[in-house]
């Protein structure tokens, strides 16, 4: 988890449920998200959350949310839960079973973390970020109750507890009829495992948060592992045989369903198409042909995959009994992920992706050098001081011609020269340039691609990629003008 925070059944063998809402963003749109004094409001919350522990530091123990949860009425017991969890791409995971239930006829509550550009992006109603005013509410709302949780002994409840406190109620209020919630950090001492959910989905897991979760891989499997609960399914991405032989070990021990990505789900066919790729995908209960989907990267794919089954799983489909196609079809063709690979930009083409780990950063090179055919292309880079920079900037290496380090707006950002001379020992003097701002290292790199060695050399074909943090991808789509998703 990363500070993110800017300056400022229908029957038969088929399921799918109603229609659905009119225009979900409209119905939860809020007129007034520039309004200059809700903003203001939303500021003086945040301040207050902010002098809470940090969402980077945990305690093991589900006590706090738990008391919370309490005194509101246990909220996330009045609806349904899918619960994600993983090292990479848990975040796309959650998006597209928020994005499959919606177009079930479902209304979702979604929860994330961390956030791109603004914190109201973590409790989403209809697929859009609650408004401004309502964050501030609930937050209102719930703050007499978050006191008298502080005040029964031990340390206060961390920022990220009163959070996730919030999307509960703020799910139960709307109301929801099914809520998806990503963990922060691990899984069985996340706050959001408070809930008991019937679908356990666990992306593929790795090495990150070293500070807090350590670096053994087989313990971070347990620590994922943990949002399994009696009697659930688990949806499992491939993983690791080792991972993989400790989140089967916690299946079996509390009795639970398993489906595994290549057996019992998967992805049967792959073709890189314009504006993303086409799907054929193996689902728990057949086979879902002609999926677009509008991203790029085997990895995704996989999300896919692994998004489709927890959404079948939760409506029971397998043995020859699915989801209807066409409706997943549309799920997917309309999905928008923010920050993964995202395009903000054309002549020369800008994208942006929030890899900040070295495995997110190897499957961001891999897509880059498989599905796009650049001239030259910039990275612009931005690390957290508490990640694997080395790991990072040797991942995008082979997959670029230059790079701009720089430094985000975060406390924990890693200082310039310090992220500089890494990236000299790595990509050699010649290849690395060094700007104090987002927005000069983003002039920079655009001005690196539009040169050429050579006057005859067409200058069409180069790129800019901005990368290395949630935080840096956040900020420059507010560069770029993109409104908070």
């Amino acid at each position: 988890m990363e500070d993110t925070y800017p300056a400022e059944l229908s029957g038969g063998d088929n399921f799918v449920a109603g229609p659905l809402p009119d225009d979900p963003s409209e119905a939860n749109r809020e007129p007034e998200i520039s309004d200059h004094e809700a903003r203001l409001e939303l500021l003086r919350v945040e301040a207050e959350l902010n002098e809470r522990w940090p969402e980077t530091r945990i305690e093991p123990s589900l006590d706090r949310i738990a008391a919370l949860a309490t005194v509101l009425g246990d909220p996330q017991k009045t609806y349904p839960v899918l619960h994600v969890a993983g090292t990479n791409g848990k975040g796309s995971t959650v998006r597209m079973i928020d994005a499959l239930l919606t177009r079930m006829g479902l209304r979702v509550g979604r929860y994330t973390s961390p956030h791109l550009q603004l914190v109201t992006e973590r409790i989403a109603l209809d697929g859009v970020p609650i408004p401004i005013s309502r964050y501030v509410e609930v937050y209102r709302d719930i703050k007499p109750y978050v006191a008298m949780v502080d005040g029964a002994g031990g340390p206060p409840m961390s920022k990220f507890e009163v959070l996730t406190g919030m999307a509960f109620a703020a799910f139960a209020d709307a109301p929801v009829e099914v809520a998806v919630l990503e963990t922060g950090l691990g899984g069985r001492w996340d706050a959001t495992n408070v809930a008991d959910a019937q679908v356990a989905a666990i992306a593929p897991v790795g090495i990150d948060h070293v500070d807090y979760l350590g670096s053994d891989i087989t313990k971070i499997a347990g620590e994922k592992a943990g949002i399994i609960k009696p009697g659930s399914v688990a949806v499992l991405a491939e993983q690791e045989p080792d991972v993989q032989r400790v989140l089967l070990e916690r299946a079996v021990e509390v009795d639970a369903t398993v489906a595994r990505a290549g057996s019992e789900f998967g992805v049967l066919r792959r073709e890189i198409a314009v504006g993303g790729q086409l799907l054929k995908l193996q689902g728990l209960g057949g086979v879902y042909e002609e999926i677009f989907l509008p991203l790029h990267g085997v990895h995704q794919a996989n999300n896919a995959a692994l998004a489709l089954a927890a959404v079948e799983a939760f409506f029971g489909a397998g043995q020859d009994r699915q989801l209807v196609v066409e409706a997943v079809r549309e799920a997917f063709a309309e999905l928008v992920l923010p920050g993964r690979l995202e395009r903000v930009r054309a002549a020369p083409t800008v994208l942006l992706d929030a890899a900040h780990n070295p495995h997110g950063a190897r499957a961001l090179a891999a897509t880059i050098t498989e599905e796009f055919a650049f001239r030259r292309l910039a990275a612009v880079v931005g690390v957290m001081a508490d990640k694997d920079a080395r790991g990072i900037l040797e991942a995008l290496e082979p997959a670029v011609s230059d790079i701009v380090v720089t430094r985000n707006s975060a406390s924990r950002a890693m200082p310039l020269d310090e992220l500089n001379d890494l990236a000299i020992s790595i990509f050699g003097e010649e290849r690395v340039y060094a700007e104090p701002s987002l927005d000069t290292a983003v002039e920079t790199a655009v001005a690196l691609v539009e040169e050429a060695d050579d006057p005859e050399e067409p200058l069409a074909g180069g790129g800019v990629l901005v990368t290395g943090s949630v935080v840096t991808a956040g900020e420059a789509r507010t560069l770029f003008g993109k409104e908070p998703a």
